[in-house]
């Protein structure tokens, strides 16, 4: 049916308001959300929920404090927000954070076992004493500010500052930050690092900082990440990818935005608001 349009007569004053809520994006007429970073508080906690999902199967992702495990992956023990890792050296660093916050806390007599098993699986001088003690210091505030601490600093401050020198969105900031997380900055032990993954997809793709368009960029670098991830027994099972990260890419998500639905290892999560 066709409509036959009228004038519409608005005063003076109704024109003032609407021409304030136009310069000051009020206007009520919706639009897209703005970009923000994945420092954005709200982003940030969805990052770790993305993170928990994969590592935890789990969205509880600040449960995940007390948690502690031999996983059998072949750096010890792995455990907290993250999996800070006994073999890696940054369970040793979230120890000594703690330390250096609140000394004499039970869980400081094991630095120096701590300090020697790094670079290996080994549980000398830890054991079942050392993982109630760190699902009990899980209470204390001031070791959950050091596992906070030890994250930023060593894995999500340099992926979104990496990524934002990429000129990648919150999306991409997260791609980053989650291989980070698995992998570690740099190659260890025959296993690939971000760093290596990273250089892989530069060949295949240009990043948009270089020109390059971001969606096809991301799947480049998530490309090299599932090769990174088969070359590695323990962590044979690609889903973190494929059936979540890549579902982002494809549906054009770049801010995160919200609704979220995703499958890790089989188990669905979602998302539905910040």
């Amino acid at each position: 049916m066709k409509h036959t349009v009228r004038p519409l007569l608005v005063s003076a004053a109704a024109t003032a308001l609407l021409a304030v809520a136009v310069l000051t994006g009020c206007s009520g007429s919706g639009g897209p959300a703005p970009e923000t970073d994945l420092d954005d508080p709200a982003k940030k906690q969805l990052a770790m929920q993305l993170v928990s999902s994969a590592e935890n199967s789990s969205l509880d992702w600040k449960a995940q404090y007390r948690y502690i495990e031999d996983i059998g992956d072949g750096r010890g023990y792995t455990a907290g927000i993250i999996g800070f890792c006994s073999g890696t050296g940054d369970m040793l660093s979230v120890v000594e954070r703690y330390a250096a916050a609140r000394p004499g806390n039970p869980l400081e007599r094991y630095l120096p076992a701590l300090r020697a098993v790094e670079g290996s699986d080994a549980h000398t001088g830890l054991g079942r004493p050392f993982t109630r003690a760190w699902a009990k210091a899980a209470a204390d505030p001031v070791f959950r500010s050091a596992q906070d601490a030890e994250r930023d600093h060593s894995y999500f401050d340099p992926a979104v500052e990496r990524a934002r020198n990429d000129g990648l969105s919150a999306l991409g900031q997260f791609i980053y930050y989650d291989a980070y997380v698995m992998h570690g900055h740099g190659d260890t032990d025959g296993s690939v690092g971000f760093a290596t993954i990273r250089r892989e997809a530069l060949a295949k793709a240009d990043p948009p900082a270089r020109g390059g368009d971001e969606e096809t960029y991301l799947h480049a670098f998530l490309d090299a990440r599932v090769a990174a991830i088969r070359k590695e027994p323990s962590h044979t099972d690609t889903s973190r990818v494929e059936t979540a990260q890549r579902v982002f890419v494809r549906e054009g998500k770049l801010q995160l935005e919200t609704p979220l639905r995703w499958r890790v290892y089989g188990e669905s999560y979602h998302v539905d608001r910040l």
